[in-house]
């Protein structure tokens, strides 16, 4: 017998249009009426492993010890199940690298099974729908102490597929290429860059840095200031800022920074040392003086 979970957290790409999620609300309480289900987010774009890995690994220090359910691109991917080392949870996925991030932050992996025991899957009436048939029923038994052995085959979590974040890298004059993790409802632009990144000449508050993006001949050049909060950045400039995961991102004040520069997840931004004679922050709008009527 293994550990008994009272808690699942939820992450999938199935949206909320039918009644998958729901129905695995169901199945969950059929098998653990004990567990309390916490829904993470179920709007992962449809087959965006990167997303669904970020979103889990934003996640994953703030979830109850339990099991953590992620269904992204599930598909054919081989079902797997994770569990932390210490014992604290267990991640139930695909084998596509969605878990990678967040268990690696959670401590590292323990024992891995591939979940290939029907006896703890639900029959299907047709083609197997892996978040019905095969996830929620083995988090369910999870829950009830089910032990992660009885599942499946062990496995060696090394021969799981890794999950993939892109890192920075060095860009000619001093500057990095760095990429756009995460775009959030408001607009603002994470990038895969943390404050020591900067150093030694974008760390400080205040510092002015110029910023590059798009492709040649539509290339963007604006110039961003490191600040602690959009607000008060006035019309037109930007901000970069520690967000509330560590890393750093572009901001605006009250407007989508991603709708002004065109910015989208995966998308490049070069961050360099302000040119000298550079100038500054805002955007330049002509304005016409006439005399009042």
């Amino acid at each position: 017998m293994g550990r008994r979970y009272d808690t699942v957290s939820f992450l999938s790409d199935l949206g909320l249009v039918d009644e998958t999620v729901g129905v695995v609300h169901a199945i969950l309480r059929d098998i653990a009426a004990h567990a309390r289900v916490i829904d993470l987010t179920h709007q992962i774009p449809a087959y965006d492993v990167r997303a669904g890995s970020l979103a889990l690994a934003r996640s994953i220090g703030h979830v109850p010890a339990g099991v953590v359910l992620a269904v992204v691109d599930a598909g054919e991917r081989r079902p797997i199940a994770i569990e932390v080392a210490g014992g604290e949870g267990v991640l139930v996925g695909p084998d596509n690298g969605v878990l990678a991030s967040a268990v690696a932050m959670a401590g590292g992996a323990g024992r891995a099974v591939v979940l290939n025991d029907p006896a703890y899957h639900l029959p299907s009436p047709g083609a197997v729908l892996p978040a019905r048939d095969v996830f929620a029923a083995v988090a369910g038994h999870l829950c009830n102490g089910v032990d992660l052995a009885d599942l499946g085959t062990a496995v060696d979590a090394d021969e799981l597929l890794p999950g993939v974040v892109p890192l920075h890298r060095d860009a000619d004059g001093g500057g990095l290429h760095t990429d756009v993790l995460w775009v959030d409802r408001f607009g603002n632009c994470q990038l895969n860059i943390g404050p020591d990144d900067l150093a030694p000449w974008g760390h400080a508050e205040g510092a002015r840095l110029q910023l590059t993006c798009g492709d040649l001949p539509n290339t963007t050049v604006r110039v961003a200031q490191r600040v602690s909060s959009a607000y008060g950045l006035g019309a037109g400039s930007i901000g970069l800022v520690l967000d509330h995961t560590g890393m750093l991102a572009l901001v605006l004040e009250r407007r989508s920074l991603a709708d002004e520069l065109g910015l989208g997840p995966g998308d490049q931004v070069t961050i360099a040392p302000l040119a000298e004679g550079a100038a500054g922050a805002g955007v330049a709008v002509p304005v016409t003086l006439r005399p009042a009527p």
